[in-house]
């Protein structure tokens, strides 16, 4: 009962982690492996079948290729543009849209596509690990 209502909290967290990092110390990267880390719980727990039937686990290899995408996008749009790769934008002095305290700029784009990443990948790994020996004879 406890590591079902642990769930949420994990996740927010995460969502936490993931937001902070623009006025502390916090990532993309950080908060993929804290969410990865609140989906092996439930694996531990409750089973892989339980869990794929709660949680959509088969979308993670899709998940990890958006991130992946996304990171890449914020790579080489500002490279086919003439710009530098990673080039940040809204450029210096121009003020960036604001979500509450969040400022979109393309380092949260960036975080975001790394976050997706490491969650769809390890989230991939973990049911790889938990399925049972499919193909084994």
């Amino acid at each position: 009962m406890v590591a079902r209502a642990l769930l949420a909290p994990i996740l927010v967290v995460a969502l936490a982690i993931l937001v902070k990092g623009y006025a502390n110390v916090g990532d993309g990267f950080a908060a993929g492996v804290v969410a990865a880390l609140g989906v092996l719980l439930q694996v531990v727990v409750f089973g892989r079948e339980a869990v794929a039937a709660a949680l959509p686990l088969r979308w993670a290899p899709a998940v990890a290729l958006v991130g992946l995408g996304i990171g890449f996008a914020v790579f080489a749009v500002p490279a086919l543009l003439g710009d530098a790769p990673l080039e940040h934008a809204p450029a210096p002095g121009v003020s960036p849209v604001h979500i509450g305290s969040l400022e979109l700029i393309t380092a949260v784009v960036f975080d975001v596509g790394v976050f997706l990443l490491v969650l769809g990948a390890s989230v991939a790994i973990i049911d790889a690990i938990a399925a049972p020996g499919e193909g084994e004879q």
